[in-house]
Formats: C-alpha cells, sequence, structure tokens
C-alpha cells in the first residue's frame, strides 16, 4: 500500500469576470492581505495563517442564483463567515458592495451575495 502523499488546502478559488475587484470587496470585508497580484488570479492571505482565498478570472463566468432555481446557474459553494454581530457586520459587508438576499433560511445566519454574485453567510458562533 502506498502511503498517502502531503497535501495540504491552501486556498478556495472563486471565479469571477474581476479578480481584482472581487479580491479588493474580500480583502476589505476580511481585512486580509494580497499576497499574489495578477490580471488574471489573485491570492489574499488571512494575517493568521491558514488556508486562502484565490480569485480567478472567468471569461464565461454566469452569476449563480440564490436560492436555487431549476434552469438556472447554481451556486456551486460558499463561504462561511464566523461574526460578533450579525447586523454590524452585514452593514459592513453591504458597504463594500455586497447585497443581502432576499431569502433568508436561518434566523442567526444572514445570507449576502458578493459583488460577482457568490453568496456568503455571516454566522454567529453556535449557530
Amino acid at each position: 500500500m502506498n502511503p498517502r502523499p502531503r497535501m495540504t488546502v491552501s486556498a478556495t478559488v472563486l471565479d469571477c469576470p474581476d479578480p481584482r475587484a472581487l479580491a479588493r470587496f474580500y480583502r476589505d470585508l476580511l481585512g486580509w492581505t494580497v499576497v499574489e497580484d495578477r490580471p488574471e488570479w489573485v491570492r489574499l492571505r488571512s494575517p493568521d495563517g491558514g488556508s486562502g482565498l484565490s480569485f480567478q478570472a472567468e471569461p464565461a463566468y454566469t452569476r449563480p442564483v440564490w436560492p436555487a432555481a431549476e434552469g438556472a446557474q447554481q451556486m456551486m459553494a460558499h463561504l462561511d463567515i464566523e461574526v460578533d454581530d450579525l447586523e454590524t457586520a452585514g452593514r459592513h459587508a453591504e458597504a463594500l458592495g455586497a447585497v443581502q438576499a432576499e431569502f433568508q433560511p436561518q434566523e442567526h445566519v444572514r445570507v449576502h451575495l458578493d459583488p460577482a454574485g457568490h453568496p456568503f453567510c455571516l454566522f454567529l458562533p453556535g449557530a
């Protein structure tokens, strides 16, 4: 039996039409640092370490629909972001260009859409 090779998830990658614009949104939202910046690829890292967040240019990008609708582009993944105050975090996200989704499935979670339409959840600890 072959030993399992070392593998580390380095980042989640979001496709988008403008990687620099979407990276700027998440940099400002999370307070992370840009560690790689090219027109077609931008990578962010948390100052606390851990896996990062990358943004890749996709010319054929189609915004996902939230909630899911048959025949529409489906969300393939989303980010969960723990916050200590939903209202303050929501206002911060919206000031940067996010939109609160109309459909909210849980009381202690707020679904927002980033400027490229990717859903992300702000949630309270224990929610």
